[in-house]
């Protein structure tokens, strides 16, 4: 039995994929038992004969065709339903090692049971420093942003751009790469898959930091985020990221926090869709009352 599951989610991108799976396999320290799982969310059929005949050539990696595209919460739970490992790991395929990465968080995860999951340092392709860890959707981050928060409660909303050396709690890390107790993520609940696109990380670290199971960034550990590579921007996407946000704040903050961000965003994207007739149909959405219905998942159009 592996010690550790790496899933992996593909859609239209195949050769990040390719490129993940091999800096795996040049990095991870032999000894480690691990086996990867490649979710395809419904891709086109020539990004999935790419992405087979790239991964026939690597007898451990287990390849899964998904007839429909669930997102990254859904997909990554199709892979969690093949999975055998002790610990889950969801990495973005748009990533690569830096170094031994889980073996590093294994080791940390082991010596410290608070750490419930857990995210390496990340870096840019040009080898800024990229936020890893973040606080948490709210009407207060929503209102008052990060760096306020930072300075009038620096304890709980840790600097997120500061370069940290030793482990650093936060309230979450990002969805990007993020390593868990197998146990601990299934009696969380796992993913919501209510949530298409973005803000799951979010609503899973909630859950588990109200069982004592916290986040925690372990600097050690560096990997290469080609930040967005695999989701390009576009409104739709921005709808998307609106709708899961405000979904999160309902979720855990209640039915009045989602109204004062809901009207709030109406009425910024009212004046912006003035200016920029592409955010008409965002402020459409947030005018119907951002309800799931209109996720792209819904539509069918996918990522």
């Amino acid at each position: 039995m592996p010690i550790l599951s790496i899933i992996l989610i593909n859609y239209n991108s195949s050769a990040y994929t390719v490129n993940c799976v091999r800096s795996i396999r040049e990095k991870v320290n032999p000894a480690l038992e691990y086996e990867i799982i490649v979710v395809d969310n419904n891709s086109a059929p020539e990004d999935v004969t790419a992405l087979t005949a790239a991964l026939e050539k690597d007898r451990g990696v287990l390849l899964f065709k998904s007839h429909f595209n669930a997102g990254f919460g859904g997909g990554n739970m199709m892979g969690v339903q093949l999975a055998r490992g002790e610990f889950l790991a969801f990495v973005n395929n748009d990533s690569l090692l830096r170094n031994d990465c889980f073996s590093i968080i294994i080791d940390a995860m082991r010596e410290n049971p608070e750490f419930g999951i857990c995210g390496p340092k990340a870096f840019k392709e040009d080898g800024t420093l990229l936020p890893t860890l973040d606080h948490f959707t709210s009407l207060a981050k929503t209102f008052l942003g990060r760096s306020v928060l930072e300075k009038l409660n620096p304890k709980k909303y840790p600097n997120r751009k500061k370069n940290y050396e030793k482990p650093q709690r936060a309230q979450f890390v990002a969805g990007s790469f993020m390593v868990v107790r197998a146990a601990d993520f299934l009696a969380a609940g796992g993913f919501d898959t209510n949530i298409f696109l973005y803000h799951e990380e979010t609503d899973l670290c909630r859950r588990l930091a109200k069982v004592g199971k916290y986040a925690y960034l372990v600097p050690e550990a560096e990997f290469v985020h080609y930040h967005g590579g695999s989701t390009p921007r576009s409104v739709a996407i921005k709808t998307e990221l609106k709708l899961s946000q405000l979904y999160v704040i309902r979720k855990h903050e209640g039915f009045w926090a989602y109204q004062i961000v809901l009207n709030y965003f109406r009425i910024r994207y009212a004046f912006v869709s003035l200016f920029r007739a592409k955010y008409r149909s965002l402020f459409g959405v947030l005018l119907r009352g951002a309800h799931l219905s209109e996720s792209l998942r819904v539509k069918g159009k996918g990522r």
